[in-house]
């Protein structure tokens, strides 16, 4: 069974789940040819004691039209929760959370799903699209930000932080750089099985490394020997 990307995205009104709560989430499935195959989204109920953190509702202030559609049609979600783990379970495929930046939205989702469902379809892993673009670009990580990454990985979607149109969008994007990833390694001829890359860059590595050590020892033993040398002239 292959797998499938299941990009998600997270609004809430806190940086953690637990004192904060999550207002809505949305996945958005593709193949990994980029085929949409099934979406899922869904307005949550606060939870219960939990508050709003000053800074991110100062924020929400500016988004007004998205903090009202994240508002509508609320669910509880000790209702939703389960719900959506069936649905991730009967998806046709291995699922792969995929996020921007996952740390953010897996840490809401992991704690919600084991929380309200009691297990999380993805397991303890997700899929970090920044990280992805960092190995693929080679930006140093701060500086991997989307205005820094290929245009042409970017298609026409809007981002409007509700979140089932920022779960397409960046499903699509994050499609759009596993598709050139794979030409790239297909035209450079690497293997998808990279043991033996793996093996031939240690054996290089331990080789320098034992140069440079051989180096460094005939210096030291020229500098030792010079040392000899000009305390036996001075004696003389």
């Amino acid at each position: 069974m292959a797998e499938i990307f299941v990009s998600t995205d997270v609004e809430a009104d806190g940086p953690i789940p637990g004192p904060h709560s999550m207002l809505s989430f949305a996945s958005a499935v593709y193949t990994q040819e980029k085929e949409l195959i099934a979406t899922y989204s869904a307005n949550l109920e606060l939870l219960p004691g939990a508050a709003g953190h000053p800074e991110t509702m100062r924020w929400w202030k500016t988004e007004p039209e998205a903090w009202a559609a994240h508002r509508e049609n609320i669910r509880p979600p000790e209702e939703v929760m389960p719900e959506y783990a069936k649905w991730v379970e009967e998806l046709p495929g291995k699922p792969v959370f995929v996020a921007y930046p996952a740390g953010f939205d897996f840490t809401y989702m992991f704690w919600y799903l084991m929380r309200f469902a009691g297990r999380c379809p993805f397991s303890w892993s997700a899929l970090d699209i920044k990280t992805f673009a960092m190995s693929i670009t080679g930006l140093p990580y701060r500086k991997t930000v989307k205005p820094r990454l290929p245009q042409a990985w970017f298609e026409d979607f809007p981002h409007t932080h509700v979140a089932l149109d920022d779960a397409l969008e960046q499903g699509a994007l994050f499609c759009n750089m596993w598709s050139f990833w794979k030409e790239q390694r297909e035209r450079l001829g690497i293997a998808e099985d990279l043991s033996a890359y793996v093996e031939a860059w240690r054996a290089e590595r331990a080789a320098a490394k034992a140069d440079e050590e051989a180096e460094a020892q005939a210096l030291a033993a020229a500098a030792a020997a010079g040392g000899d040398a000009a305390v036996t002239s001075g004696d003389k």
